[in-house]
């Protein structure tokens, strides 16, 4: 018999098949929505102020998590409808068959010797300057964003759902959407995006470590050690500048057996992220591992999150 909190984790299994199955939408993909509207919020009432910032988060993030509330209650007693709402939130949220085929195409053009063409994709896996890369730089960067995204865009949005259902998944990823948008430390966004930035990094606390752990143990499936991921993941993740992305970005490079980390540009802007790891600068062969390994964490964080969803047997 269906009940609630197996339609919730069943509904999230099923999410997660069709995100791996058909990925993203190429238009109107409901994340891409949310953005727009947030955007044009942020034009009407932005100011150089934490305070007006943390009203911005509350009502964007706000929104959407109460709509989830209101879409879990209206679901209560009905088993049927939570399965197939909980199934739509997980794939509109996950973003892990687009990650994958990122990186994958990517390091398809590294191969062929095409850096060029690997400059033009990279702004499709992260926002660093692709224009003074040269090839060994283009793999690091595509490589650090599988792992970091990893984390972002498939195991912390299952993480949530199996916590919380579809307030969940959609609250946490208005959250991640918004650091996206205003979190990083431009100046105009430096003390609006203040708490966006901060709440995207509480929400990831715990994911991100998952997905380290993930990584360290399934290190062997990509012809790593996990000896050797957890040790660049407890040596190296604290010189990374973001106390989430360290972890996972470490704990990849010593399971790829690659050294990340190093100076990156976005935007004019130049971050130090330290030494990752202690391997030879990652080449298409080891972003093609991180592709690998990003499916092996995403599939751990499924069967976290599904365990979850199906304990919360006093929950409707």
């Amino acid at each position: 018999m269906l009940t609630p909190h197996s339609a919730t984790a069943a509904g999230i299994l099923a999410g997660y098949l069709a995100d791996a199955a058909f990925g993203d939408p190429r238009r109107g993909h409901p994340v891409a929505l949310f953005g727009q509207a947030a955007e044009r919020l942020e034009r009407r009432v932005w100011a150089d102020s934490r305070p007006r910032g943390l009203l911005y988060t509350l009502a964007c993030a706000g929104a959407v998590t109460g709509a989830g509330g209101v879409l879990h209650v209206a679901t209560r007693g009905r088993p049927v409808a939570r399965l197939v709402s909980t199934a739509a939130a997980t794939w509109a949220v996950l973003g892990g068959r687009g990650l994958a085929a990122e990186g994958a195409a990517l390091a398809a053009l590294l191969e062929r010797g095409d850096v060029q063409g690997a400059r033009a994709r990279l702004p499709h896996l992260c926002g660093r300057d692709p224009a003074g890369l040269d090839a060994e730089g283009l793999a690091r960067a595509a490589t650090e964003s599988i792992a970091e995204n990893t984390s972002d865009a498939v195991v912390a949005p299952l993480l949530w759902g199996g916590v919380a259902g579809v307030p969940g998944l959609l609250g946490y990823r208005a959250l991640n959407t918004l650091d996206a948008m205003v979190g990083h430390p431009s100046a105009r966004h430096l003390r609006f995006g203040w708490a966006s930035a901060r709440a995207d990094d509480l929400a990831n606390l715990l994911p991100a470590r998952l997905s380290a752990a993930a990584a360290t143990v399934g290190a062997p499936l990509v012809g790593g050690r996990p000896a050797r991921a957890w040790r660049a993941w407890r040596r190296d993740a604290r010189q990374h500048p973001s106390p989430n992305a360290g972890p996972v970005e470490a704990a990849f490079a010593g399971a790829l057996g690659v050294r990340l980390g190093g100076r990156n540009s976005y935007q004019g802007q130049v971050s130090d992220r330290g030494t990752l790891g202690d391997g030879p600068p990652p080449g298409p062969a080891a972003l093609r591992g991180a592709v690998r390994l990003s499916r092996i964490v995403g599939l751990a964080a499924l069967g976290v999150s599904v365990a979850l969803a199906r304990r919360h047997r006093r929950v409707s």
